[in-house]
């Protein structure tokens, strides 16, 4: 009996001859098919980092930095950014330092934009006072990418906050040409519109003068001194007159803004005055003629100042300490080199940071420092911080980065303050690390910091 043949179909056959090139072809395509997909999620990753969906971004990122693929680099940096604008400063900081290990150096751009986004998030606290610390921290960087940030700050519903900001826009001239600067004329707190009008007049534009001029008449006698003070600046001398009758007024605040706007214009014709209401009752008064007097420079300025190391108030004495670092060190050497040894902490800071901005010695200063830094007060300690910010020794880095692990937040907040004022680029490791402090103020303080030692050239 004859077996009958298996029976194939043609298309059998031409599956059974091609099947192998096929499966070859496909295998050859995977890649490219897994390449298309990887694409496509960091795509959407981006797309999400560009809408600010920051949560969302460390979602699509995770599975892809863990594949290790070709994108991880771009990946890494939306990753960083999205991670410190979500308030997880540390994991950003985690995943900076494994890309900085990848490339074998710090990458100074994605450094400072993570700065920066830690920053933001203390913004929408509930507590004003971590909200000012944040704008705090955007002023102090000066840098031109914090303007935005700050100029939102310009809605906050705290006076004292948009205060603050206005007056770091009015230094920047990225923040003097803001619109919404200008509109903040309009506000209902005094200080903020004398802020504006001050920062005007920083820009010597004499365009604002029609601006600020109807702002003499303004119901708040704050800002008819600062309206004063704009136009003197920008030459209109004959509202000089207004200063002076400012500075005679029973008001005390209008005196003492008078007596202010005098130092700031820096007027030869404003010492007689001054030299007037150094005596005055009131030692704020006195206090802010001795400020006023330190900034003109005059020798019978330099005698008044002298003069009011002697007031038997502390703060006056101590404003008068500060306010000899503005003249030249061989007039002020042996009275600061005294004022080391007043009996109140606050005069031997202030004599310790005019010391250190003329120049003096870091060993002129060295035991007040240390005697400063063991004091049990936390302020006593916050203010040998910041009078270390106006040294450049290296000493005074010594001493900062010691305060920079004070166990109390105020002088840590402090130091980094000024590590950021004097520090250098060999100053990131320990300002890095604070970024991982366990007090919101003093991670954003050290956030500016880093900012500010990154905007320096480098090299200085």
């Amino acid at each position: 009996m004859n077996k009958s043949k298996p029976k194939h179909s043609a298309h059998g056959l031409v599956l059974g001859i091609f099947l192998p090139w096929i499966v070859w072809w496909g295998m050859a395509e995977i890649p490219n098919l897994v390449w298309a997909g990887e694409e496509t999620s960091v795509e959407a990753v981006r797309k999400a980092f560009e809408q600010g969906q920051y949560p969302k971004v460390i979602e699509l990122a995770e599975p892809l930095l863990k594949k290790g693929n070709a994108s991880a680099p771009q990946v890494q940096q939306w990753y960083v950014l999205a991670l410190a604008h979500t308030s997880k400063t540390s994991e950003a900081l985690d995943a900076y330092e494994r890309l900085v290990q990848d490339n074998g150096r710090e990458d100074e751009v994605l450094l400072k934009q993570m700065a920066i986004a830690s920053i933001l998030p203390l913004r929408a606290d509930m507590r004003e006072q971590m909200r000012g610390a944040a704008y705090t921290a955007l002023r102090e960087m000066e840098a031109i990418e914090a303007m935005p940030y700050l100029e939102e700050g310009l809605g906050d519903q705290s006076g004292m906050i948009r205060a603050l900001v206005t007056e770091g826009m009015g230094h920047v001239a990225a923040g003097r040409q803001s619109k919404r600067f200008r509109d903040a004329l309009k506000d209902g707190a005094a200080l903020v519109r004398a802020n504006v009008l001050e920062g005007m007049a920083e820009s010597g534009d004499k365009k604002m003068i029609p601006i600020i001029t109807p702002f003499l008449t303004d119901d708040q006698l704050i800002v008819q001194i600062s309206a004063a003070k704009a136009l003197l600046g920008l030459g209109q001398s004959q509202y000089w007159e207004r200063l002076e009758r400012g500075v005679r007024s029973e008001d005390g605040y209008e005196r003492g803004a008078s007596i202010r706007a005098l130092g700031d214009l820096g007027d030869p014709r404003a010492v007689a005055i001054l030299e007037q209401t150094i005596k005055d009752s009131q030692p704020s008064i006195r206090a802010a003629a001795v400020s006023a007097l330190g900034k003109l420079q005059t020798p019978s300025a330099l005698k008044a100042v002298k003069g009011a190391m002697f007031d038997h108030i502390p703060a006056v004495r101590s404003v008068a300490a500060f306010s000899l670092g503005n003249f030249p060190p061989s007039d002020v050497l042996p009275v600061l080199t005294s004022g080391l040894q007043d009996p109140n902490l606050g005069v031997q800071t202030a004599a310790v940071a005019s010391l250190l901005r003329i120049g003096a010695s870091f060993t002129t200063v060295a035991e007040t420092v240390e005697r400063l830094m063991q004091d049990q007060n936390p302020a006593a300690r916050s203010g040998v911080a910041k009078a270390l910010g106006h040294g450049t020794s290296q000493e005074s880095m010594v001493m900062l980065k010691l305060l920079i692990q004070d166990p109390t937040p105020r002088p840590r907040i402090t130091a980094a303050r000024s590590l950021g004022r004097i520090g250098h680029r060999n100053s990131l490791p320990i300002l890095k690390r604070t970024l991982r402090d366990t007090d919101e103020a003093v991670r954003v303080t050290a956030a500016a910091a880093i900012v500010r030692i990154l905007e320096k050239p480098v090299g200085t």
